[in-house]
């Protein structure tokens, strides 16, 4: 199976506060994959590692095969931070154009979009079901519609690889059960492979095909009887130094998150 993210031995700390100790997953393409963990635990610091946003202090991240530090082709990757839809609210332009701007690389500086262009953002809005809404102001829409339409933005860029963070939060329920609808089946039919970052394991449990918990600097993939766990709130890490157990990586092996 092809590596869309590798971690090796990846510690990362905010000056003296350690956050991430000798962390070591892999992510393979095709993978739905969810991150859980407690607040401050670093599911957001994690994402942030493996966009370059932030620096590692020890270890290496991978991409598609290449270590991060000489990556070029980031547009294979999409990224919705966790604060999407309140970023653009008040911003004045239209759901389709909203789209379109993440096509400026293709559209070029200072030129207009073309047919094609507003094609690919239109095609993008009905991904996720905001093809009526296109005309609509971004800040007449609800929170879970601007999230919709956040995500129809990255996905008309067409990644390979797209990252999510906390994309549930403070939108509805209905606007849930249609996001994750929509990443299964991103997922399955396309192939894209997702890596999201969450709170809402009961949700995430029946569409996701791997679940890792980031605790105390380790990340760990949970097997069916560890997920039971960890929704009735029993789960907990192995020891560190547990026969069988490396920090930081999953304890059945190299192969998982």
């Amino acid at each position: 199976m092809l590596d869309a993210i590798r971690l090796d031995k990846v510690s990362f700390r905010y000056g003296d506060e350690p956050v991430l100790s000798d962390v070591g997953f892999t992510i393979y393409k095709g993978d739905f994959a969810a991150i859980i963990g407690s607040n401050g635990a670093g599911k957001s610091t994690l994402l942030r590692l493996i966009l370059g946003e932030l620096s590692l202090s020890v270890g290496r991240i991978h991409l598609f095969g290449q270590e991060a530090r000489h990556f070029k082709e980031w547009a294979k990757i999409g990224y919705l931070p966790q604060n999407g839809p309140q970023s653009g609210a008040n911003f004045p332009a239209t759901a389709e154009e909203i789209v379109t701007a993440n096509l400026f690389s293709r559209i070029g500086f200072l030129r207009f979009p073309k047919k094609e262009h507003r094609e690919r953002a239109r095609a993008a809005l009905e991904q996720v079901g905001m093809a009526p809404y296109a005309r609509k102001m971004i800040g007449s829409l609800s929170g879970g519609q601007r999230q919709r339409v956040m995500l129809a933005r990255v996905l008309a860029g067409e990644p390979e690889l797209l990252l999510l963070d906390e994309p549930t939060t403070g939108v509805d329920a209905p606007t849930v059960a249609a996001l994750f609808e929509t990443l299964t089946l991103l997922n399955r039919e396309k192939g894209l492979t997702i890596v999201m970052v969450t709170h809402d394991i009961s949700r995430a449990v029946a569409y996701v095909s791997r679940i890792g918990c980031l605790e105390h600097g380790s990340l760990v993939e949970l097997d069916k009887t560890q997920i039971h766990e960890e929704l009735t709130h029993k789960h907990k890490h192995p020891a560190k130094d547990q026969p069988g157990s490396r920090k930081g990586e999953s304890v059945h092996g190299d192969a998982g998150i």
